[in-house]
């Protein structure tokens, strides 16, 4: 926006930096970053169903096992109080695209959108994103609740597949990954002139 309005810049004004920080890959984790969706869009939860085995294969999870997605292109579904084991059927994604073959780009174009109806993640208020440091049992407590409908824990993007994409040169979707550390910091004013 800044350039737009100084059409003449030459790359040395302020406005052209922003803080960063580097760490190594081997000392960052990846968590998952679960979804959650306040309701079902006018389905009930076995039209849901029915349309979700269209294009995933749909196991419930018995109860007492881990109900964390074990594997890549693996997503856990939490509905009406029953852990789901959700994996794409083939030929449902572009396994040959970085981006549309992360877990967050599959679900988001084979779920989130053509049948719950959430467009733009980033702007739908019927949407909500949970780090995976605070556990399935938040995605448990949300829909139990009834906050919301229905929840997703997401096998963790990988180290590999993050560096895969930028190098590619491409941008991750919308709330692909956790971090941590976080960095911890104040707040930061620089005013521009």
């Amino acid at each position: 926006m800044r350039r737009e309005q100084f059409p003449n810049y030459t790359g040395e004004e302020e406005f052209n930096f922003f803080m960063t920080v580097i760490f190594p890959d081997n000392q960052l984790k990846i968590f998952d970053y679960n979804r959650a969706v306040k309701d079902l869009n006018g389905n009930s939860k076995d039209e849901f169903l029915n349309k979700v085995a269209q294009n995933w294969n749909i196991t419930p999870i018995p109860t007492g096992t881990d109900f964390a997605p074990a594997s890549l292109h693996q997503v856990s579904m939490y509905l009406d109080g029953v852990w789901y084991n959700i994996s794409p059927k083939a030929g449902t994604w572009d396994e040959a695209n970085v981006v549309e073959n992360l877990d967050v780009s599959i679900l988001q174009n084979n779920l989130l959108h053509p049948i719950l109806g959430i467009e733009d993640p980033r702007r739908d208020n019927r949407i909500d994103f949970i780090g995976g440091i605070r556990g399935l049992g938040e995605l448990v407590k949300r829909v139990d609740s009834g906050r919301e409908a229905v929840a997703f824990a997401m096998y963790p993007t990988s180290m590999d597949e993050l560096i895969g994409i930028a190098d590619a040169g491409e941008i991750m979707p919308p709330k692909s990954t956790w971090f941590e550390p976080k960095l911890r910091s104040g707040l930061f004013i620089h005013l521009l002139k």
